[in-house]
């Protein structure tokens, strides 16, 4: 009976969660402070109806991140290349608003369209690295990574930079370039209707299209795939691809909202990629869940500033959840495959 319960897909996910908050709360005890004091105030800083404006912004990027590690981990692999695809997104969204001198109706969407175009090119040349080279692509998501970030930052440093300012940060955008608001609402724009609209493009093609299926049974067992006519190659290929533009998308619609401008740092640190991978671990990759799943990163993340300023403990503490509970995770994606090997060779 006990077997059986722990290979539900719900157990491990929701018991890596609760540890998570138990070892949180081991730590703000040693600190010498109240967990219920801290954790309710996450709840309040994030669930304020004066912050729900916020909130619903962040949850809409760690949704979008997190489907830029769930569409290539349904088919078995992980990308850790978030953060340049992100930022390589935003710094092309940057220079198609302000250098071509369109108007915003033009501007907005064709600067959406180029930044997940590229990211999406970059992400996508991991697929041929890996079939080809042999190169694992979660090594060379890993290693490429670093090289967008690095581009950017010069960029913005120096060719794009906004003259006389102390900081590493581009001139702002064009008041036409601003990507449109809903309503009165500051942070929420139709770029958080954009990702939904992904999310349910991602969730039909998993279920209900011929890809999909293909994409999930090469992540059941790829030596199958292969045996059955498949071609994990051009699989990678397109997940690779379409992962790289949705973090292309997320990067350009957080350039083309407040404060209108792209930063150097400010797409990385809040930790919208490593929010995205872990509700895209917790939900198995599965698109229906993705959604689910982030609103628990969404609620450490805003609410972690509360936290630190009613209740004295760093907000670094909801990295700790988060990362805890990839830890778990993965241990638990190990540990499957150790099985699943000894299962075959016995």
């Amino acid at each position: 009976m006990i077997a059986r319960l722990t290979r539900h897909p719900a157990v491990v996910p929701i018991g890596a969660v609760v540890l998570a908050i138990l070892i949180g709360a081991v730590v703000i005890l040693a600190a010498g402070l109240n967990p219920l004091d801290a954790y309710a105030a996450v709840l309040r800083g994030s669930l304020d109806v004066r912050n729900l404006d916020y909130t619903f912004s962040v949850w809409g990027f760690i949704c979008g991140m997190g489907l830029v590690a769930a569409i290539p981990l349904r088919m078995g692999e992980f990308n850790l290349g978030g953060n340049g695809q992100l930022v390589l997104g935003g710094i092309t969204a940057y220079v198609v608003a302000s250098q071509l001198g369109l108007p915003g109706i033009v501007a907005v969407p064709l600067a959406l369209i180029a930044a997940m175009f590229v990211s999406g090119g970059f992400a996508a040349v991991s697929a041929p690295l890996s079939t080809r080279f042999g190169i694992p692509i979660i090594i060379s998501t890993l290693l490429l990574s670093p090289v967008a970030v690095a581009v950017a930052s010069y960029l913005v440093r120096f060719p794009l930079a906004e003259k006389g300012s102390g900081n590493a940060q581009t001139p702002v955008l064009p008041e036409d370039a601003h990507i449109w608001s809903l309503g009165d609402l500051r942070y929420t724009s139709v770029g958080l209707l954009l990702i939904i609209a992904v999310m349910v493009i991602f969730y039909v093609v998993d279920s209900r299209s011929a890809v999909g299926f293909e994409v999930r049974v090469v992540g059941a067992n790829r030596r199958f795939g292969e045996y059955a006519g498949l071609k994990p190659g051009r699989l990678a290929l397109g997940a690779m691809g379409s992962a790289g533009a949705v973090a292309g998308l997320v990067g350009a619609i957080i350039v083309l909202s407040s404060p209108y401008r792209f930063i150097d740092g400010a797409l990385i640190s809040p930790g919208y990629t490593f929010a995205g991978l872990a509700a895209a671990l917790l939900a198995g990759g599965r698109p229906a869940l993705v959604p689910v799943t982030a609103i628990l990163f969404t609620i450490l993340q805003v609410g972690g500033a509360s936290m630190e300023r009613t209740a004295d403990v760093p907000r670094q503490l909801s990295d700790v959840l988060q990362g805890v509970v990839i830890v778990i995770l993965a241990l638990r994606v190990v540990l499957d495959r150790r099985r699943a090997g000894a299962a075959k060779d016995s």
